[in-house]
Order: C-alpha cells, then structure tokens, then sequence
C-alpha cells in the first residue's frame, strides 16, 4: 500500500484491516514530492495517493491499482474469492446499488467536500469573494441530505450490512467536520442519521487503525 492517511488514503487502509488481508503500507510524502517520483509515477501515472501492488495478482501475477474506489472493489473481490466477509452483498442487484452509492462518494462527496475544504480550510480562506466557497458549501448539504435520507431507517448505506459504500464515504464525512472545520457551516447538526452512522464507523475498531495508517 502506497498512501496517505487522507479520506482517500484511509479508505485502503481500512478495508485492508477490516478483511485482514496482509499488507505492508508506506508513506507517500508530499512534502518530498513522492508522488512525483518515477517508480511512483510507474504506478499511478496520476500522480495521486492511494495506489497498491498486489503480488498474488489474477493468475498469479502482480497487479498494481490507482483510485480508491477501483482498489476497494478489487479487495472485495478478492476477499470473496477466498470465501471470507468481502463487504459487498452477494446479489447481483445489491451489488450494483453498492457500486452506485460507491460511485455518489467517488463523483459527488468526494470532490465536493474536497472544495469545501480548500475554502474553509486551505488558501481558498483568504478569498475576499465567498461566493465559491459558498457553492461548494450549499452542494456539500445537498449531497448530505441525500445521504441522510438514505440513511433513514437503515444501520448502514446498504442496510444492515456494512459495505465498501461505507467505508468509502464516511472518512469523507469525518474530514469535512473534523480536519476540515466545517461542520457548523454545512449545518452538519441537521443530518441527524449521518451523524449516527459516523459516529459507529469511527467506533469500529478497524477503522480506528486505518485511520492512522500510513504512519
């Protein structure tokens, strides 16, 4: 594992603690510009964290991947392969609403929230105009009203069980009211079931760990 404990980052590392496959992390440094290296680059040529070499690839030969979301569905599968807790539903129709809710945090809450910490957080700050950072704050509650409906009456994104959906939205979630600060500007306190949810995942014990790896 090549990363960062970054919502991205930390989505790895924790499917990778959650299912217990055996993995050796390390820290990709952007202050030392890592990320723009040639072997890195030779394995994710966009330059991004998080990116994996599997040696025991499909047939026997390493695979390396880039993009959280591709990563959490390949260690799914190959969790499922060996008759474990894969994270994803068995069924066919479940399995694509997982990928579908997967792909709302990947298109929508990722990049969104992203936005909404660069002008709560970063140099966007500065900027006299908040007319952007108000954009982005707006779409930042639309995306957790959805999210909060979903939630309704449901333990998880899925339902009772706790998937790859899961563990790729809530570090998100967590960023934004916590590194990022902007819990009281999204009116986080509304979103009632988020809340809730996020507050178990972070409980969860493999969590706890991946949150903190990359060391």
């Amino acid at each position: 594992l090549y990363s960062l404990p970054t919502p991205n980052g930390v989505k790895v590392s924790i499917m990778l603690e959650e299912t217990g496959l055996p993995y050796e992390p390390h820290l990709v440094s952007f202050e030392t510009n890592d990320q723009l290296s040639p072997e890195f680059l030779s394995l994710n040529p966009n330059n991004k964290i998080p990116a994996i070499v599997d040696p025991d690839g499909p047939g026997g030969r390493p695979l390396g991947l880039f993009e959280s979301g591709a990563i959490l569905v390949y260690l799914s599968d190959k969790r499922a392969e060996a008759g474990r807790e894969a994270f994803m539903p068995a069924g066919r129709a479940a399995r694509y609403e997982t990928l579908q809710w997967l792909m709302f945090q990947m298109g929508g809450i990722g990049p969104m929230f992203g936005q909404v910490g660069f002008f709560t957080k970063f140099a966007g700050r500065e900027f006299e105009d908040k007319r952007p950072r108000d954009r982005y704050v707006a779409e930042a509650r639309r995306l957790l009203k959805v999210l909060d409906q979903r939630l309704a009456g449901r333990a998880w994104i899925m339902g009772d069980d706790y998937t790859i959906a899961d563990i790729a939205t809530f570090p998100w979630v967590r960023n934004l009211v916590g590194f990022y600060g902007a819990g009281d500007l999204v009116g986080f306190g509304d979103f009632v079931e988020v809340g809730r949810a996020l507050a178990a995942f972070v409980a969860r014990p493999a969590v706890v760990r991946g949150l903190a790896i990359p060391h």
